[in-house]
């Protein structure tokens, strides 16, 4: 198990930028990380990840506002979010230990969650 502690959630207004960033307890290798979000009265969806090798995957509605990025030597993971929307408002969650990119049930370690809020 790895803990993951999720940071750089807040309000901002809608074309505002924010970074989040997911610290974890420790390094994990060969495995998959992502973001995923979920709003009130909606389901979870993936945002972005990061598989083993490096290459990145991006929801499609993502690729060009969102861009994922890791920092191997201190374990953490970040999210830079710009032109946001409030229809980007959510809780944003780090995962690790998946098993397929952007696929939530495959992931076994999961933050507590940022939450973010974009007014119009």
């Amino acid at each position: 198990q790895v803990q993951l502690v999720e940071s750089g959630g807040g309000s901002v207004q809608a074309g505002g930028s924010l970074r989040l960033a997911c610290t974890a307890s420790r390094t994990i290798r060969g495995t998959y990380w992502a973001w995923f979000r979920q709003a009130p009265g909606k389901e979870r969806e993936a945002v972005a990840c990061i598989k083993p090798r490096g290459n990145i995957g991006y929801a499609d509605s993502e690729t060009a506002r969102f861009t994922i990025s890791q920092d191997k030597s201190k374990n953490i993971l970040y999210l830079q979010m710009n032109n946001l929307q409030p229809e980007d408002s959510a809780m944003y969650y780090c995962a690790a230990g998946g098993t397929a990119c952007l696929s939530g049930h495959t992931y076994m370690n999961w933050g507590q969650g940022t939450q973010v809020t974009v007014s119009s």
